[in-house]
């Protein structure tokens, strides 16, 4: 008989990824930053450890949401008062700011908790295609079906 494998801290290791954004669709893309900062990519992938990897993501300001979306669609958000609560389209949002609207949406992916809350920390997301992290020497991670038809 044999015993579950889980993996011990000491033997995860980090690589980092970077993903263009531009143009594609916002779900799809963030389905598959939140399958690699969750490590399900991995073959020692457990569901209670952070096994994942670092992501960035750049171009977010040429991200697209299908079928007009984009204008239909809202976000919703509190603001903690009474009374206080906010709405705005997915249009809006992305002239705002669209690395926060992907960022939410990354977000919303992964486990709420506070193992979703360690693994959004390993998330970075520009709008523009310059990002800080060269050092790290990221890896480009190809998405082939996330591109908008």
């Amino acid at each position: 008989m044999s015993t579950t494998y889980s993996p011990k801290a000491s033997e995860i290791t980090r690589a980092w990824h970077v993903i263009d954004a531009e143009g594609m669709v916002l779900g799809r893309l963030c389905t598959e930053a939140a399958r690699v900062l969750r490590g399900k990519h991995k073959p020692t992938f457990a569901p209670h450890i952070d096994t994942g990897d670092h992501v960035i993501i750049v171009n977010a300001d040429k991200v697209v949401l299908t079928k007009g979306k984009a204008s239909v669609k809202r976000v919703w958000r509190h603001t903690g008062y009474p009374g206080g609560i906010k709405s705005e389209t997915y249009q809006e949002l992305l002239g705002r700011n669209s690395a926060q609207a992907v960022y939410n949406s990354v977000k919303g992916m992964l486990p709420h908790g506070p193992l979703g809350r360690q693994q959004i920390k390993k998330l970075k997301v520009y709008a523009g295609p310059e990002h800080p992290h060269a050092a790290q020497n990221p890896v480009v991670l190809e998405i082939p079906a996330a591109k908008a038809r």
